[in-house]
């Protein structure tokens, strides 16, 4: 029962990073509770698993810093990321007053420019 918590626990919390990382804005509700269900995962496995199994709390915790790693990995090098990223380019130019010109004359100018 345990080790199906822990599993489970390890998944959320990986795909919760993962999601607050290239999806949500910001750091928020899903990046604490994916590192609180990683950490989760680790505390059970060292507080329930450890008399049965001895070695379990320290192969969670590296399996927790493994699928993290690889899962940010897998998703940077994945054309996720491309079809999510703005590549637009912006061929626009504007013209900035220099440092003696008034602002009265720059509309002026532009008027000008329209009536041409």
């Amino acid at each position: 029962m345990y080790i199906a918590i822990v599993v489970l626990l390890l998944v959320f919390g990986v795909l919760l990073l993962l999601a607050e990382m290239f999806l949500l804005p910001g750091f928020g509700i899903a990046g604490i509770s994916g590192f609180g269900c990683l950490i989760g995962s680790v505390v059970v496995a060292y507080l329930k698993l450890t008399p049965c199994y001895p070695w379990a709390g320290h192969v969670t915790l590296a399996a927790a810093l493994v699928l993290t790693g690889l899962a940010i990995y897998a998703f940077l090098r994945g054309r996720a990321i491309d079809k999510m990223a703005l590549d637009a380019q912006i061929d626009s130019k504007v013209e900035l007053a220099e440092p003696g010109k008034k602002i009265n004359n720059l509309k002026k100018e532009a008027e000008a420019e329209e009536k041409k």
